[in-house]
């Protein structure tokens, strides 16, 4: 038996001697918060208070709030991904639009928006959507339009290299089919050296560590939303880095980190899993965040970590 086996079999073990102990916080054992990048000048509490008057017609103002309070780091972090850059930006699944707000109100992106809410949609949506105006502090109202269309079953609706900027954020995840085959389509409409930013929920993240130590399952539920309304595969960073590769990106930026209060503690004890994780601290927040640049012809197969049962010479 390995050393590593040995050690986990006493992890077990004491894991049940100290389950009823307080463990430390989670922030003081693990590197799961970094620094928020905020817009220069502007206060944690100013970003979300003018996020938080982010509403969309039709969406209930309860939900909206709630949203915006549990995911608030997460549009903070997606922002610092975009800091600095310019030029024609395409936000995937724009809807509820916090990060669309922050880009409009915080970059010098020209924005163009695209979603999916199902097949009896056109090709185009428009919804209302009221905020408050950064430079009045008036809460105004706009008419944002996107694209409508499936990005796993309809050709993207844009040129070539159309775009400067691709945000393909909380998508991922949700895929059925082809991942490879969208981050293709996202690569053709995207200019050479163009900066795609990817995020998505992180598999390997500490909670979900913790839940499969005590038995707990850590698969999504299935959704009244329908198949795209959970999560179908998620992923880690290790498995990010080797697709886009494969797809001829270059990684520029990846971290993890948490957006959520962390529920590991409600599983066992944090302390115990210190030692153990020592070497993956970085990986395991509860999100992936990731900044890359088209650089280089990708591969024209799928790759063998994530694809099964094709035909032999469609595998690589």
């Amino acid at each position: 038996m390995n050393n590593y086996m040995i050690k986990l079999r006493k992890l077990f073990k004491k894991i049940g001697r100290v389950s009823n102990l307080m463990s430390k916080p989670v922030e003081n054992l693990f590197p799961l918060r970094p620094e928020l990048p905020l817009p220069p000048g502007v206060s944690e509490k100013s970003l979300f208070d003018i996020l938080n008057c982010v509403r969309v017609e039709d969406a209930p103002p309860q939900e909206m709030e709630n949203y915006c309070r549990g995911d608030f780091r997460r549009f903070v972090y997606t922002y610092g991904l975009v800091q600095g850059l310019s030029g024609k930006c395409l936000e995937l699944g724009a809807n509820p639009y916090f990060t669309t707000i922050l880009l409009q109100e915080f970059t010098n992106l020209k924005l163009v928006l695209a979603n999916y809410f199902g097949s009896d949609i056109g090709n185009s949506i428009t919804q209302k959507v009221t905020y408050k105006d950064v430079s009045s502090g008036e809460i105004v109202s706009t008419q944002l339009n996107s694209s409508h269309f499936n990005i796993e079953s309809n050709k993207f609706p844009f040129e070539d290299d159309e775009f400067d900027v691709v945000l393909f954020c909380e998508i991922i995840e949700h895929l059925l089919v082809d991942p490879v085959a969208v981050i293709k389509e996202i690569k053709r409409i995207l200019k050479p050296n163009g900066v795609l930013i990817l995020t998505t929920p992180n598999v390997s993240r500490l909670e979900n560590v913790a839940r499969m130590i005590s038995g707990a399952n850590i698969y999504d539920p299935y959704s009244s939303y329908g198949p795209y309304g959970r999560h179908n595969r998620e992923y880690n960073k290790h498995e990010l880095h080797l697709l886009l590769n494969y797809l001829g990106f270059n990684i520029e930026k990846m971290f993890s980190a948490d957006v959520h209060a962390n529920s590991t503690s409600d599983y066992c004890s944090v302390d115990v899993l210190a030692s153990l994780l020592k070497k993956r601290e970085f990986d395991l927040g509860q999100y992936i965040f990731v900044k890359a640049i088209n650089t280089d012809i990708g591969g024209n197969k799928k790759p063998s970590f994530l694809y099964r049962s094709y035909p032999a010479d469609e595998i690589e």
